[in-house]
């Protein structure tokens, strides 16, 4: 299939996270349905292909070849899991249609006030549904159907639940059910991120909450909307996003900070767990542990044999690319046996005390045949392990508290070590923006001081995490390491663009409020071009989201560019107003 023709049909549709309006549903059919899915697939077992793509939806949409072909394999758990009955699980492939520039500028709103941990990327997330069950009727004996929503949405709680409401319906009443929800969706508002949205579907209204930048950190439950009566009562979900990581942790609560450093570091790590439902809720909790910094590197809560990538991330030619896997085939453990960290974990059990923890194992007793749980690996924890955590965790369970308290308490944990470990190296980022009184109007915008490393670990002396964190160890020795990880560069390039942002920011605003007739007095019409250039493309970056300005200051900047351009002879003033 011609990627090209795919990738313009798709940028012909939707627009994430702008705001919906009656007028454009005629110019952009599924506009809003584009803002939350890319399409919904229907994966069914055929006995001569295996597993194929029966039904796309919307019809129009186009995928890759080589994006079918992920979808089809992702979409069913491969025959070690064993799963009977109804499954549901997620996977994350990479886009294969090329850079969609049309759609860059319309995520800008959504991306420009959602988590960085919640904003877009260059991926796709497909949300199973998959049921098997004996059928005499056909020649397997088995009924085998996956319903997959496809999203660029990191949703996972959100559309697990919407999943839960239609695919029942689905598998009864098969394609009018499907297009009849399609139809419910296109009515949804978009995403936008601080409001608290009503979502109708198949009879029932979800209560949602999408997040926002601005929201405060907070780890409960958010507040019901009580701006409208809902008929029927909502379905009101905790969190679009946030699985119960009291849950997904259980068998490795010993080790959560470990797995913390893990992750934090950015190392390659292999969860060999028993189902794809285990495998991909572990992975995304892991993934989810570093909030508020977002998780730089690649993670792919289920991955098989047949993904395009398999020669790519197996390959002993080169190290370990910096990915989070999680398998079910065992096949695995012999293939990746020379990655430095595998977490082997069996069916979760909770009975009234912490269920069996995972031991520590060196990777020398890695077996490839009936391997025991365990986390396999040489890393050595830099920080002591919180035992407190643990008592207050086992003492929560024993007076037998709502798992949601103890999923609280767990992400409370986690988000506080994060935080911990983030606030020296904001305060130390902080002092490297340029003082506000060095910027004047008719200069251009001192520079950003560079981040030394040896000056800011020189400066955790008497301003590091040990003095407010309870958790002592090797903070030092973190960070050295945490220096050389995709989520500092990551972290460092989205800080240094936010102040480079403010810095423009701040210089328009001390134009603002200059006198421009004055400055205008002895320049020359190169100059005061110059100047109007210069204020038109501040005005477009600003309106695009980019830099953080009043509006009030933004109607100033034009009436600077009025002004000067007044001031110019004629035919000056119509090269730079044409009409």
């Amino acid at each position: 299939m011609d990627a090209l023709s795919g990738a313009g049909l798709r940028r012909a549709r939707g627009r994430l996270g702008a705001p919906s309006s009656g007028a454009r549903a005629p110019a952009a059919p599924w506009a809003r349905f584009s803002a939350w899915l890319e399409c919904v697939c229907v994966v069914t077992f055929d006995l001569e292909l295996g597993q194929a793509l029966e039904l796309v939806y919307p019809s129009d949409f186009r995928l890759t070849d080589k994006e079918k072909s992920s979808i089809c394999y992702l979409s069913f758990p491969d025959s070690h899991s064993g799963c009977l009955g109804d499954t549901q699980f997620s996977f994350r492939i990479r886009q294969c249609g090329g850079q969609r520039s049309p759609w860059a500028t319309d995520d800008r709103h959504y991306d420009s006030r959602a988590p960085m941990s919640l904003q877009e990327s260059s991926h796709y997330f497909g949300y199973v549904y998959f049921r098997q069950v004996k059928d005499s009727s056909v020649k397997r004996g088995y009924f085998q159907k996956s319903l997959v929503l496809v999203s660029r949405l990191p949703f996972v709680r959100l559309f697990q639940a919407l999943l839960s409401l239609i695919a029942p319906e689905f598998f009864d009443k098969l394609a009018p059910c499907l297009e009849a929800v399609c139809s419910e969706i296109d009515q949804w508002p978009a995403p936008e991120p601080g409001q608290t949205l009503s979502l109708p579907v198949v009879g029932v209204v979800l209560q949602v909450h999408i997040p926002s930048r601005a929201d405060k950190l907070d780890c409960g439950p958010p507040k019901q909307c009580g701006r409208e009566s809902l008929l029927p009562t909502p379905l009101v979900l905790s969190s679009v996003h946030e699985l119960d990581l009291f849950r997904c942790f259980q068998p490795v609560l010993t080790h959560v900070q470990t797995l913390w450093e893990l992750m934090l570091l950015g190392e390659p790590l292999v969860v060999l767990a028993p189902s794809p439902t285990v495998s991909s809720e572990m992975v995304l909790a892991l993934t989810s542990c570093l909030q508020p910094l977002k998780f730089c590197c690649d993670f792919r809560p289920y991955f098989t044999i047949h993904d395009s990538e398999f020669k790519e991330f197996t390959t002993r030619t080169q190290a370990p690319p910096n990915v989070v896997l999680g398998v079910t085939n065992p096949f695995f453990i012999k293939t990746l046996q020379h990655w430095p960290h595998i977490l082997r974990i069996g069916e979760p059990k909770l009975s009234g005390g912490l269920p069996k923890q995972v031991k520590l194992k060196k990777p020398s007793r890695l077996k490839t045949l009936d391997t025991k749980p365990g986390l396999y690996t040489a890393y050595a924890a830099h920080l002591h392990r919180d035992k407190a955590l643990l008592k207050r965790l086992l003492g929560g369970l024993q007076k037998k508290r709502p798992p949601g308290a103890l999923a609280t308490l767990l992400r409370t944990h986690l988000l506080e070590l994060t935080q911990s470990f983030l606030v020296p190296l904001e305060r130390y980022m902080a002092g490297l923006m340029p003082l506000q009184k060095s910027i004047t109007p008719w200069k251009a915008p001192p520079q950003i001081g560079p981040f030394h490393q040896e000056d800011f670990l020189h400066s955790l002396e008497h301003a590091g995490p040990q003095l407010a964190c309870i958790l002592k160890g090797d903070w030092l020795g973190l960070y050295r390491r945490f220096f050389k990880s995709p989520h500092f560069d990551g972290w460092y390039r989205q800080r240094r663009r936010e102040m480079a942002h403010r810095l423009e920011a701040l210089h328009l605003e001390a134009i603002c409020e200059a006198n421009i007739e004055t400055w205008m007095k002895d320049k020359s019409e190169v100059e005061v071009v110059d100047l109007v250039l210069k204020l038109r493309e501040k005005l477009v970056r600003a309106q695009g989201h980019q830099l953080p300005v009043k509006e009030e200051t933004l109607d100033r900047a034009r009436l600077y560019i009025e002004t000067a351009i007044g001031s110019l002879p004629k035919d000056l003033q119509a090269v730079l107003c044409p009409t």
